[in-house]
């Protein structure tokens, strides 16, 4: 797995992502640089349909922890040959909401035309 092939099956997926790195980690007022940002969502694609947000970050799939960007090609590659999945990111909340950041779990189903 590279990252090019990774960041391919996010947008396959229906994501533009990359590695959370120390830039990101300090404009999304993340604790650590880990996980994978979500910089788009293609509309009508599996990410869209499953709710994904811009400004999230990937943090699981399907219960395997997601560290980075090689970490998220393999994981998002065995789980795109399913019917269902689940997604686990670290989001914003919505604005005007006090709390700020929230753990949120994306149902990920087949899609339909």
């Amino acid at each position: 797995m590279t990252e090019d092939e990774a960041v391919r099956l996010g947008e396959e997926f229906g994501v533009m992502v990359g590695s959370v790195d120390e830039e990101i980690r300090k404009e999304l007022k993340l604790q650590e640089a880990k996980g994978v940002a979500v910089f788009e969502v293609i509309g009508n694609s599996r990410a869209d349909y499953a709710g994904i947000k811009v400004r999230s970050v990937i943090k699981e799939i399907d219960k395997t922890e997601i560290r980075n960007i090689l970490d998220f090609g393999l994981a998002i590659k065995k789980a795109m040959k399913e019917c269902n999945f689940t997604l686990g990111t670290y989001e914003p909340a919505d604005p005007g909401d006090p709390v700020g950041w929230g753990v949120n779990f994306h149902f990920v189903g087949c899609k339909r035309d």
